[in-house]
């Protein structure tokens, strides 16, 4: 068998389909089967010998969150560009915006598709994320008071004309208040069990190919609210730029800040930087070509 220079991979690997890019990969790596499902294995991530030949062959896709999470793992055994297996199972069409993850790996409340699925992701993946830009406002008894949210899409496809926006307090409480400016509030779905909000956001037309659109939406907590240590986003897609700000009460100062991030739910959230407090109090962090995954901000009160 004809041997699979890195040249040959790479543009395979950018053109696809995915079962080839996949196959030459194992090729090129000089790995078997067996040898990635018992590497996979060792990541906590179950694999059947069969799925994986099926894959190669392309008799199967994996679709399921599980087996994405199979494939993020295959890319690291094997070497590859982060993402570059996962933007192949894209429609051709889509894969300018790169891969889009199911909102289930990211959130770790299991209703969180089924509030989703009432309101119905209509285009959501033709949009993609310019700029976002969240702010978190903490009240003297180290509460969540309310979350102030700044974005800017682009249509990849006509008539585009929403975005669904979700959140889920640490601490399972749902939002007393909702404000939006450049957009309105259609369908608003909530779990109270969970602390879970779903919200469609409402642009003012239907967007032409490669329009911005800018928007700004808001929601607010009771006074009394349980302490919270942790805030920040999950992306299913990846972001241009997001820019994350938590700003606490003068009153009650953190002792030390980190910057945060995780793959998905499933996964333990990891410390990757200190971050330092202005004298305005406040810290935030911000990323150009952001990955997907959970990026947020944690604190320490003392």
């Amino acid at each position: 068998m004809q041997s699979v220079t890195e040249d040959d991979l790479l543009q395979m690997l950018q053109y696809g389909p995915f079962n080839v890019a996949l196959h030459a990969a194992i090729q090129a790596r000089g790995l078997s089967l067996e040898s990635l499902r018992r590497r996979l294995e060792q990541q906590g991530i179950a694999v059947s010998l069969s799925t994986l030949s099926y894959w190669q062959r392309g008799r199967t896709r994996p679709e399921r969150a599980d087996s994405l999470r199979a494939v993020r793992g295959l890319e690291v055994i094997l070497d590859l560009p982060r993402h570059s297996l996962l933007t192949l199972l894209k429609p051709s069409g889509e894969r300018s915006s790169g891969p889009w993850l199911p909102v289930e790996e990211l959130c770790p409340e299991p209703g969180v598709r089924a509030l989703i699925d009432e309101i119905g992701e209509r285009g959501e993946r033709q949009l993609t994320g310019l700029s976002l830009h969240d702010q978190h406002v903490l009240g003297r008894g180290r509460e969540l008071r309310e979350i102030r949210t700044r974005a800017v899409f682009q249509a990849q496809q006509r008539g585009v004309d929403r975005w669904i926006a979700v959140y889920h307090h640490p601490h399972r409480v749902l939002p007393s208040s909702r404000t939006a400016s450049g957009c309105r509030f259609g369908r608003v779905r909530m779990d109270e069990s969970s602390g879970l909000i779903a919200a469609e956001l409402l642009f003012d037309r239907a967007l032409a190919r490669g329009e911005t659109y800018l928007l700004e939406y808001g929601f607010g907590f009771d006074e009394r609210g349980p302490e919270v240590t942790e805030e920040g986003r999950g992306f299913r897609t990846p972001q241009h730029e997001y820019l994350i700000e938590v700003r606490f009460h003068p009153g009650t100062l953190p002792a030390r800040c980190y910057r945060t991030w995780r793959p998905d739910a499933q996964t333990a959230l990891k410390d990757l930087a200190d971050l330092r407090m202005s004298s305005y109090q406040s810290v935030h962090f911000i990323e150009f070509g952001m990955s997907t995954g959970y990026h947020g901000i944690r604190w320490e009160w003392d």
